[in-house]
């Protein structure tokens, strides 16, 4: 069994930054992309960004030029820089690792923007 801890959030003004961590209890085998996911208030979860196994990266449109996705495969984590944050951008987020044994999530980690 693999455990995915995220950690990282907070509390934080509008245009502020933060950077996420998802770190995972060991490496996992076969693994595709990693991604963040967020779920906002009301909201159902929705994408963030990937990055693939190969380095390849993708943003939400809302996300692209304010977030960066990386990872530190000896470290068996992942990360999430955000910045110019807005309040839209409040939620809980997930990290989320796609292998091709399936699929694992973190418990996620809350941002609150906020003035």
């Amino acid at each position: 069994q693999v455990a995915l801890v995220e950690s990282g959030g907070g509390l934080v003004q509008p245009g502020g930054s933060l950077t996420l961590a998802c770190q995972a209890s060991r490496r996992i085998e076969s693994t595709v992309a990693m991604s963040w996911y967020r779920q906002g208030p009301g909201n159902q979860r929705a994408w963030v960004a990937t990055i693939t196994i190969d380095g390849s990266t993708n943003y939400a449109n809302s996300m692209k030029g304010r977030f960066i996705i990386s990872s530190d495969n000896a470290k068996n984590t992942l990360y999430l820089q955000m910045d110019s944050l807005k309040p839209e951008d409040t939620g809980v987020y997930y990290c989320n690792i796609q292998s091709r044994f399936g699929d694992y999530w973190g418990q996620g980690t809350q941002v609150t923007v906020s003035s």
